[in-house]
């Protein structure tokens, strides 16, 4: 988020009207989690297990582009309890036979924020890091630490606190923890926050905590639904109480029938109508 620039007056009156404000925020990575077992995994190394589910993200990540979704984002300030200004936009996302994404907008109507404004980054975000994917071709950018087991909602997951190794410039990671199933070996939840934030004197741009929920589409892989920040982004001139909310709907598949292959690993064949019989759902 881009915060812009007012007239000194402004932003002391700005700071005055944020006091009330100073509420704890809501982005919770432990919400619905049952207690976090730090023993090491059983019968299987955290090397293997980051190897895997590494893998098992490669085939998902070019089995999404085998789907169509609606994208539905929602972007507020808060002032106390109160909003006073909201950014909203419905996109239907589909991609071409050469994998490029198509963004057809449906709904945009004229955005209310006035205390920030969404940044390019922001939009890269919400493409490509709060549905966050780790591949095999990502390990060797990323520090991937176990952390232990944990029972979230009805899933046994591997945890795994994950950090870039190295900022390079023009660059977004994603920073936080990932819980990775441990039947299917695939992410299940992320909660942290692109990085890196921008902090120069004509530009500061600051990224919300968040976190991402998954759940298991046609009965193969699990794909984001549900995206939830709500956090104070501590801007020079003063704190901004920032709430988003991202669900990813409708998902069908398109296209081709083509068998999708990864070092050697493929999706079975499904024909059969969509089976959601696992689910990460988001708290209620």
């Amino acid at each position: 988020m881009n915060r812009p620039k007012f007239p000194l007056w402004t932003l002391i009156a700005l700071l005055v009207l944020l006091l009330p404000a100073a509420l704890p925020a809501q982005t919770d990575c432990e919400e619905g989690d049952g207690p976090l077992n730090r023993n090491p995994p059983q019968g299987i190394a955290p090397a293997e297990i980051i190897q895997k589910f590494a893998t098992k993200e490669a085939v998902f990540k070019q089995a999404r582009d085998n789907y169509a979704y609606t994208q539905d984002v929602t972007v507020q300030t808060l002032d106390g309890h109160t909003v006073d200004g909201e950014y909203k936009e419905v996109t239907d996302i589909t991609y071409d036979n050469k994998g490029n994404r198509i963004e057809n907008v449906t709904f945009a109507p004229q955005s209310t924020l006035s205390r920030v404004s969404m940044s390019r980054e922001d939009f890269a975000d919400i493409r490509s890091k709060m549905p966050f994917v780790m591949t095999s071709a990502d390990l060797p950018e990323y520090d991937t630490l176990y952390v232990g087991t944990q029972h979230v909602d009805e899933i046994d997951t591997y945890v795994f606190d994950v950090a870039p190794k190295h900022i390079e410039k023009d660059k977004r990671y994603f920073q936080g923890r990932i819980w990775v199933d441990n039947h299917d070996l695939q992410i299940v939840k992320t909660c942290g926050k692109s990085v890196p934030d921008t902090r120069k004197k004509d530009n500061e741009n600051l990224m919300p905590r968040f976190v991402t929920y998954r759940e298991q589409i046609d009965g193969e892989y699990w794909f984001p639904t549900y995206t939830r920040a709500d956090d104070f982004l501590h801007f020079s001139g003063g704190d901004v109480h920032i709430r988003e909310i991202i669900k990813y709907t409708n998902y069908k598949r398109f296209g081709s029938r083509t068998k999708i292959i990864f070092k050697g690993e493929a999706p079975p064949d499904n024909n059969a109508p969509p089976n959601n019989n696992k689910d990460k759902s988001p708290p209620k």
